[in-house]
């Protein structure tokens, strides 16, 4: 079976502001955010992408859903490329990351409205399933609420409700826990297994030992933005904890580059 996710090669460098040198104590003009990374999401399973922050996470999320242009390799989302075709790959995946804030002056009502029209859900379809995905999440107490006015955990469901209108068969994650409280973040640890669950296919980035070992099937882990090692949590760990095996990783890597 083809994978639903196919990432081969993938590179991704940053052009770096006298002000951002200045913050990362370099004299280089450029930054490799994404070297050469490649990987594989099987269609029906969660993906995780663990790593430091700087890793290279965000970046590769981002070039997946088409928002950030490649600078080499090729990558395929249900055999459509993010290259070739950006506008047909936004369309196939939910993407959520906590980079893309929600205008704060609406509300989630209308949110879930604008982006259902965007996705050209009918408008039966898509009050059944706001209906559906707000009751599941609570935000049907703030549907009317400026998102401005929503906490943090409610703006973070609200985002994954928005980001699912159009029942996307591949969802992308860019750390869906992260700044959460214990209770929201199991609200949202629980729903990736449900989704999961209906058959979609999710990849996620994280540097949560715990929600890999969770909710995911197979895992990456990324340093420096090249791919140190893949595959099951038992290949990965080795009979060691998770969190060993990725500092052992880390270790090697950081003993490589100097």
């Amino acid at each position: 079976m083809e994978p639903a996710i196919t990432v081969t090669n993938l590179r991704k460098t940053f052009r770096l502001s006298a002000k951002q040198r200045k913050l990362e104590r370099t004299d280089a003009r450029t930054k490799t955010a994404v070297d050469g990374l490649t990987f594989e999401v099987r269609r029906g399973e969660i993906y995780g992408l663990l790593g430091p922050n700087g890793a290279g996470k965000t970046t590769t999320l981002r070039m997946l859903a088409a928002l950030v242009k490649p600078d080499e390799g090729s990558a395929f989302v249900e055999g459509v490329s993010v290259v070739d075709d950006p506008m047909r790959v936004r369309g196939i995946i939910g993407f959520l990351t906590s980079e893309l804030k929600l205008e704060e002056t609406f509300s989630p009502d209308y949110l879930f409205d604008f982006f259902s029209e965007l996705h050209h859900v009918e408008p039966a379809v898509r009050d059944a399933r706001k209906k559906a995905l707000f009751g599941r999440f609570g935000i049907d107490r703030f549907a009317q609420t400026k998102v401005a006015d929503l906490s943090t955990g409610m703006k973070q469901k609200t985002s994954l409700a928005v980001s699912l209108v159009h029942d996307p068969d591949v969802i992308i994650f860019d750390e869906p826990t992260n700044g959460l409280d214990v209770l929201t973040a199991k609200v949202v640890t629980d729903f990736l297994a449900e989704l999961k669950g209906q058959g979609k296919t999710i990849l996620l980035s994280t540097h949560i030992f715990s929600l890999v070992e969770k909710v995911c099937d197979r895992a990456g882990i990324v340093i420096g933005g090249r791919m140190a090692a893949s595959g099951t949590l038992p290949e990965l760990t080795q009979g060691r904890s998770l969190e060993d095996a990725f500092f052992d990783l880390y270790a090697a890597s950081v003993g490589e580059a100097s």
